[in-house]
């Protein structure tokens, strides 16, 4: 077996905390990097302290000064709450620009003999919206909002970086993750946890845009799938296999939360009595989309089903109550 030494930074997040827990039982060598924030999952540390392999460093990304002799460097680290970013960009700047800045020259002062790979965690938010077809990898970057704003910069440190000191990275490019121990700032948690505390949940734009859904395993094995057969410096997008309106994915959580069957379609009442429609996102985008027919031709799948992984993301959240 070739064990591999990787960074993973926001290692206690959502999306990062799959791929630490995959890299662990592959017996990788895993240096975790948190700054531990409020959307850090400090639970997540007492699991993989559990595993030899695993070392954490409480850390900011932007402090970092040097590097332990590693494979690849797999950045999960961001800002990346939309809602959040229209009322203050200064924080996703820092995570987002500043912090791949310095990942990227610390990479850069590295002997060209052990240089690790950059592995960076972008998003489909990046392209902007699309109404009609799926973004390739190759599109323009047309960020709508500051969160997604923040990340084309980082993208675009990257491929400047690697062209002019010849840096090696893949930059990757996911649609909207789900899962359990999702931070409650975004939608399935949070309608969850609306519904637990029986207040009305929170609906942009009547719940028109559409997004397409990727389950975090999936999105890990995609990871994986690049470092193990991708092409060095190349994007690749990952896609879920499930789109859908944002009102129509709230009304399957709220059918899930009632024990009800998931394609019940809700009354008049029902969507009054647990939606508040009165929010609108200012440039919100109708419409994300990805074609990741290029990932594919690695032979990775998108394998979850969203119905069947929502009823048991919606079951853990009635169980578990997320501050």
């Amino acid at each position: 077996m070739n064990k591999k030494i990787v960074y993973i930074t926001g290692c206690l997040g959502f999306m990062a905390s799959y791929f630490v827990k995959s890299c662990l039982l592959k017996e990788w060598y895993v240096i975790g990097i948190d700054k531990i924030d409020s959307v850090s999952n400090i639970n997540l540390l007492t699991e993989f302290k559990k595993y030899k392999n695993f070392k954490f460093i409480k850390e900011d990304i932007n402090n970092l000064t040097d590097l332990y002799e590693c494979d690849f460097i797999v950045n999960f680290a961001a800002s990346s709450h939309v809602d959040k970013s229209l009322n203050s960009s200064k924080q996703f700047l820092h995570d987002n620009v500043n912090g791949v800045y310095n990942l990227l020259e610390l990479i850069r002062n590295t002997s060209k003999e052990i240089r690790p790979t950059l592995i960076h965690i972008s998003t489909d938010e990046t392209l902007g919206d699309i109404a009609i077809g799926s973004h390739l990898e190759t599109d323009m970057l047309k960020p709508s909002n500051p969160y997604a704003a923040s990340k084309s910069c980082g993208d675009q440190l990257i491929l400047a970086w690697a062209r002019t000191y010849d840096l090696s990275y893949n930059i990757i490019r996911p649609t909207n993750n789900y899962g359990i121990y999702q931070y409650p700032e975004k939608l399935i948690p949070r309608v969850c946890k609306s519904l637990q505390l029986g207040k009305k949940i929170p609906l942009h734009n009547n719940g028109t845009p559409r997004r397409t859904w990727l389950h975090a395993q999936d999105t890990t094995d995609g990871i994986l799938t690049v470092i193990d057969k991708g092409v060095r410096n190349e994007i690749y997008n990952i896609s879920g296999n499930y789109e859908d309106s944002n009102i129509n994915v709230v009304s399957k959580i709220i059918n899930c939360f009632l024990n009800r069957n998931i394609e019940t379609k809700l009354t008049e009442s029902e969507m009054s009595k647990f939606i508040d429609f009165s929010f609108n996102r200012p440039g919100v985008d109708v419409r994300y989309s990805l074609n990741d027919d290029k990932l594919k031709m690695l032979r990775w799948n998108c394998n979850k089903i969203f119905d069947k992984e929502l009823i048991n993301v919606v079951n853990f959240y009635k169980e578990t109550f997320i501050w």
